[in-house]
């Protein structure tokens, strides 16, 4: 089973997995155009995809959603409240290819298990997934204002997750946005600070996850090498170090990252 991102951060977000013959985005929130270049890249043919799975309505999560379906009848999954709210932005996704689920249903796409699992944030019904084949689980884990204990709880065991790094609270307090947004952004359903994300990698490398990419990065309330450091030292403070005991790795906001292999 491999994992990689494609594209990472407020200007749009997507992530492929590949198990086997069975290729999957997590959310497509770049151009359709955008998309197909990074999957030639890898080469991976869009055609070949097996679906798109769809976190939450923002639009750097489904900017591209619409025309890649429809381009390569490409089959689009999402629970019943993200499909009520993203109707609007994703018009020419065919009614063959509109696939719903509820929150808690996990369901197989070909030889991949999907659990959904909701997550904190200010959208209608966002969740994270956790994607299994035989002993391998990975995850994607993004915008999330807090690591609420459930979530903590259904990301143990995960081997590779793509994690929220989003912000360092101290460049986000003093830089230019204006006082509501910062507040949106530090709060409950908003993203999760480089230091909160530390903090739940630690529990999650002593929970046995082996491999970390800390994903969406804010370009103007965060740095890259903050950001690794930060989780970096929490890790280290609880006795886990980075390269020995656990994989860790950025997710760039423009172009594949470093691909996470298990199994």
């Amino acid at each position: 089973m491999e994992l990689c991102t494609l594209f990472s951060g407020s200007s749009g977000n997507a992530c492929l997995i590949r198990c086997g013959g069975t290729q999957l985005l997590v959310d497509a929130g770049v151009s359709a155009k955008r998309l197909v270049g990074a999957l030639h890249n890898l080469d991976v043919d869009p055609g070949e995809l097996s679906g798109i799975l769809v976190t939450h309505e923002h639009i750097d999560h489904i900017r591209g959603i619409d025309v890649l379906s429809k381009s390569y009848n490409l089959p689009v999954y999402a629970n019943e409240g993200t499909w009520a709210a993203m109707e609007p932005k994703v018009e020419r996704v065919a009614l063959r290819n509109r696939r719903a689920f509820q929150r808690a249903q996990d369901f197989y796409i070909r030889d991949i298990n999907v659990q959904p699992f909701s997550i904190p944030h200010d959208a209608a019904d966002p969740v994270g997934y956790v994607l299994t084949s035989g002993k391998c689980r990975f995850a994607v884990a993004t915008d999330m204002g807090y690591a609420h204990p459930d979530v903590l709880e259904t990301l143990k065991g995960c081997q590779g997750i793509v994690l929220e790094s989003n912000h360092d609270e101290e460049m986000l307090r003093r830089g230019k946005y204006p006082a509501r947004l910062k507040q949106r952004i530090l709060g409950r359903k908003g993203h999760l600070s480089n230091a909160t994300s530390g903090e739940l990698a630690l529990k999650l490398a002593q929970s046995g996850t082996r491999a970390l990419l800390l994903a969406h990065l804010s370009r103007e309330n965060n740095l890259p090498e903050l950001a690794f450091s930060t989780v970096s030292g929490c890790l280290s403070a609880g006795q886990v170090e980075p390269g020995k005991d656990i994989y860790l790795q950025l997710a760039p906001a423009d172009g594949a990252s470093a691909l996470i292999k298990m199994g």
